[in-house]
């Protein structure tokens, strides 16, 4: 017998950690996802002038990088690949490369941190040629099913890598109910959570990611597939698709510009974890103004991450992560 997509439940909580984010509480350590920049040089660790305080590290960097952290009480992490030595092609074939630098650092981290919650974000961007999140037609623009089908692949390779969650980020049409096939088809259906970036915006504010993971399209933009920052219908029709299709928890990015998404996101699926990503350019202002003595840093990190709470979050996606393991 094959499981019908919607049978399927068990992916969302079979980790400790992915449990506790099935209900609504106060700020604490569990709720933080600390995003990670991954290379290709295993020995490498070196700054990102646009995102102060972040680094892309090579695999070998990572217990001394990461094992401080979790001693601190960091529960999750959330790895982005930046391949700087493969040879990209159209489909983003080093994407699943099993000697490229996400799977290598899922394996070493499972190794290293048993306890550690591993994600994964799942994007063909990085490693297209062309610098796309999916495969294009002879025109340029998207071509929509072989790219779900590709990212399919590429999230079940990381599965079955050992990641503990898999997250589209993509925003190709169909991607997430390919994946749960994919995940079910093979076994993994009930053993890997599936977070989607459901309501991704072209925001302007992920200049400074886009530097760390030299992830900018070699031509035109995403704004055929990121959504429109004025599209509240679209992102409240992206989030029931996404909760339809399989997803086990759905996001919003950016978080403080869309609070109001944010919001009909948890009332549009009250029964499913509600993830946000303060991403990297709310972050980089943040640090800008109370650097320019505008604020104190700490103040404003909490007051927007409290925020993003208040609007229904469970699960905070935030480079200030190293930051509150301190502070709280």
């Amino acid at each position: 017998m094959t499981l019908d997509i919607s049978s399927v439940l068990q992916g969302g909580y079979n980790h400790p950690l992915s449990r506790q984010w099935q209900s609504r509480r106060g700020l604490d350590k569990s709720m933080f996802m600390y995003p990670i920049f991954i290379t290709d040089d295993p020995t490498t660790c070196v700054e990102i002038s646009s995102l102060p305080g972040q680094c892309r590290w090579g695999v070998d960097r990572l217990e001394g990088f990461i094992g401080p952290l979790v001693k601190k009480g960091l529960k999750s992490v959330i790895l982005f690949g930046v391949p700087l030595t493969c040879e990209k092609d159209g489909r983003g074939n080093p994407a699943d490369d099993p000697q490229g630098p996400v799977i290598l650092a899922i394996r070493k981290l499972r190794e290293l941190f048993p306890t550690l919650f591993i994600a994964t974000d799942v994007c063909l961007c990085e490693y297209t040629s062309h610098g796309h999140c999916g495969i294009l037609h002879e025109d340029g623009t998207i071509n929509a099913v072989p790219s779900a089908e590709r990212i399919a692949e590429v999230a079940l390779a990381y599965a079955q890598a050992g990641a503990h969650c898999v997250a589209p980020s993509d925003m190709m049409d169909g991607r997430v109910k390919a994946i749960k096939r994919k995940l079910i088809d093979n076994g993994l259906g009930n053993k890997c959570l599936l977070m989607s970036y459901s309501a991704k915006f072209a925001s302007g504010l992920y200049g400074p990611f886009r530097d760390a993971a030299g992830s900018a399209p070699s031509f035109g933009d995403r704004k055929c597939y990121q959504l429109p920052p004025s599209a509240k219908g679209l992102a409240r029709r992206a989030i029931q698709r996404d909760t339809v299709e399989g997803a086990d928890i759905i996001m919003v990015k950016p978080a403080l510009p869309y609070l109001d998404v944010l919001a009909d996101a948890a009332q549009l699926a009250p029964d499913y974890p509600l993830a946000a990503y303060q991403v990297s350019g709310e972050y980089a202002m943040i640090v800008a103004g109370a650097r320019a003595g505008v604020y104190d840093l700490r103040v404003m990190a909490f007051e927007t991450t409290e925020s993003i709470v208040r609007a229904g979050a469970t699960l905070i996606l935030s480079y200030f992560t190293p930051q509150f393991l301190d502070w709280l």
